[in-house]
């Protein structure tokens, strides 16, 4: 079971959401919050897997509260809830840990989705629409760390790929690849950077200029 925490000020919009999320099998909601400093204190007594934050909210703002939530030991994963498609503050929610962006107007279909994909670790919620939304942000590069030195030849061309938003089953078919293969590529790159997804992938590309 996936337990859920619902972040937003709007309590008609939570309600649909607890409605949706409550009609899965595999998913509950284990708690609710109208603003980031109740957040705070439903995440610590609920220790969720997956919180779904929105970004605008009174008392503190969802990227406070998602700030101090990933600072702690064993965070949940974070997803920000936006009506921008291009939303400053989702990219740096993004650069602070959160694993994507939701619009609120989404199909239901995809929000099911990008929660399950969320907490199997994937976290390739709306890959392109991050790289798109990085690039509308894009700040001067900051030089690229030693780390990224080591990866082979063969892992730079699966980066590369990913960094452009592409799926495992994307990057297969143009490197003639099995998914698998791919996926333990991206594995053992994440682990030489340190980062924790796709997403994070993303974010490091841009921000090294290697996009």
């Amino acid at each position: 079971m996936i337990r859920v925490v619902l972040v937003d000020d709007q309590a008609l919009f939570r309600a649909g959401i607890r409605m949706l999320v409550a009609s899965q099998p595999d998913l509950e909601v284990v708690g609710e919050a109208g603003d980031g400093r109740e957040a705070l204190d439903v995440v610590a007594r609920t220790r969720p897997d997956v919180v779904l934050m929105d970004i605008r909210m009174p008392v503190m703002d969802g990227l406070t509260a998602t700030a101090e939530i990933l600072s702690g030991p064993q965070p949940p994963r974070v997803v920000m809830l936006t009506t921008f498609d291009l939303d400053e503050a989702a990219a740096r929610a993004i650069r602070q840990g959160a694993s994507g962006f939701l619009l609120k107007d989404a199909d239901p279909e995809f929000l099911l989705a990008a929660i399950r994909t969320v907490h199997a670790g994937s976290s390739v919620i709306a890959a392109a629409a991050t790289r798109e939304l990085f690039e509308h942000f894009a700040e001067a590069p900051k030089p690229v760390p030693p780390r990224y030195a080591e990866l082979t030849d063969r892992e730079r061309e699966i980066f590369a790929l990913a960094a452009r938003g592409l799926s495992n089953a994307e990057i297969a078919a143009r490197e003639f690849l099995s998914e698998a293969t791919v996926k333990t590529h991206i594995s053992r790159i994440l682990t030489k950077l340190a980062l924790r997804d796709r997403v994070q992938l993303v974010v490091f590309a841009f921000e090294h200029g290697l996009a």
